[in-house]
């Protein structure tokens, strides 16, 4: 597996994982010792960046869907028990996501022709 396919299939996991921790009963999600809003940064601006390098070139369509995506975890948490909605976190999440994509659009841009990469053409 190519290095390229690794991140994109990092990006997944990383999504996946918001969405699993994100809808668990309050009971069964993992506490850190970190602040929530920095669990909340740490993440989404991780799944940014492996979705900016996953999938570069495409930089304003990956921070609207990522963007989107924070907001539809929010809605969803609504019909989780024990769970609730914050604009807050709302915030937090895309702004977090859309960071690590910008990140992600620099590294790119700085680093990207030094390494051959599949879809440079695209």
């Amino acid at each position: 597996m190519s290095p390229h396919r690794l991140v994109q299939l990092l990006a997944w996991l990383c999504l996946v994982a918001i969405v699993a921790l994100s809808l668990v009963k309050p009971s069964l999600r993992p506490v850190t010792i970190l602040p929530h809003n920095l669990e909340h940064v740490a993440i989404f601006a991780l799944t940014g960046c492996a979705v900016g390098l996953g999938y570069p070139g495409h930089a304003l369509r990956n921070m609207l869907c990522l963007t989107l995506f924070a907001g539809a975890i929010e809605l969803a948490q609504l019909y989780v028990p024990g769970r609730h909605a914050r604009w807050i976190d709302f915030f937090v999440d895309a702004a977090a996501a859309c960071a690590g994509v910008v990140l992600a659009w620099l590294a790119w841009r700085v680093f990207g022709r030094a390494v051959p990469h599949e879809t440079a053409a695209r």
